[in-house]
């Protein structure tokens, strides 16, 4: 018997079109599979439609077509501890694919066909009262600001070009407050902090070197110097792959409460404002590897 899975895809992601999905769709049935194509026309789509899946199926297998955003959306629809989640990068970053070994499409579909899974972690950010899951990263601060300030007009026009503008306008009128963050009970005041799920940030930028999906903690990068100066050597320590410097600090933890009013970013998307609190949550989804 043929096994179910469902492919919601966002078309307005970078790289779709229809006839990469009906090659997708075909090598999918080729292998065995059931497939069924939920196209999403609204940012809420694609958690509405993982809900539903987990709701009706009781092994449900869904794979998110699309960026990381798509992704995001897809994981705030699960149930945690219930489904298998493939990905299919069509987006312009793709941090979660390439955290995962995928270089492609096709590589990603014969990924899916091979249906080797791991289970991994996800963070689960609380603030306002409401919650919100993420694989990748949380950004406290700079990079939460840049993505809150970037303007969907410039975005579309420029794409990445838009979060550059941002970053220069954030630049421009430079926030020195500082924040508490207390990792695992150990209080730190610094300026920005970013709690990484994963190791990589914006494509193949390494941020955190020591975090990985598989990890039970999260590796929290926080700069406790406030000066411009501090986020430039972040920026080159990234390119290198070696973060480091006296205003720069990385910490395991798995449970992180973040004091203050600064700009949110979840994997890649504005999110709110603090103050919030992470934790992490084991074993939240089988993903194909």
């Amino acid at each position: 018997m043929s096994r179910r899975c469902f492919l919601i895809v966002n078309p307005t992601s970078g790289s779709y079109s229809p006839r990469r999905i009906d090659a997708v769709m075909a090598r999918l049935s080729g292998a065995g599979f059931s497939p069924q194509l939920l196209i999403t026309g609204s940012a809420d789509d694609a958690s509405r439609f993982a809900a539903r899946i987990c709701t009706e199926e009781t092994d449900p297998f869904i794979i998110a077509g699309g960026g990381d955003g798509t992704v995001n959306g897809v994981v705030n629809g699960l149930v945690p501890g219930m489904a298998t989640l493939g990905v299919l990068p069509l987006g312009t970053a793709n941090v979660l694919a390439k955290e995962l070994g995928i270089g492609s499409v096709h590589e990603a579909v014969e990924k899916l066909v091979r249906q080797r899974e791991r289970s991994i972690s996800a963070g689960m950010l609380e603030a306002a009262g409401e919650s919100r899951y993420f694989l990748l990263m949380a950004g406290i601060g700079f990079d939460g600001a840049v993505v809150e300030g970037v303007r969907l007009g410039e975005k579309r026009l420029m794409g990445k070009g838009a979060y550059v503008l941002s970053a220069l306008r954030v630049l421009a009128d430079w926030d020195r407050r500082q924040f508490t963050i207390s990792i695992d009970g150990r209080d730190i005041s610094c300026h920005g902090a970013v709690i990484c799920n994963a190791s990589k940030y914006g494509g193949n930028f390494v941020l955190a070197p020591g975090a990985e999906l598989f990890s039970p903690e999260f590796q929290v990068v926080y700069i406790r110097d406030g000066s411009r100066t501090a986020y430039l050597k972040l920026l080159m320590g990234m390119a290198t792959g070696k973060i480091s410097g006296s205003g720069i600090a990385v910490m395991g933890g798995r449970e992180i409460i973040v004091g203050g009013d600064k700009a949110v970013q979840v994997d890649g998307d504005f999110h709110c404002h603090g103050p919030l609190r992470v934790s992490l949550v084991e074993n939240f989804v089988n993903i194909i590897v």
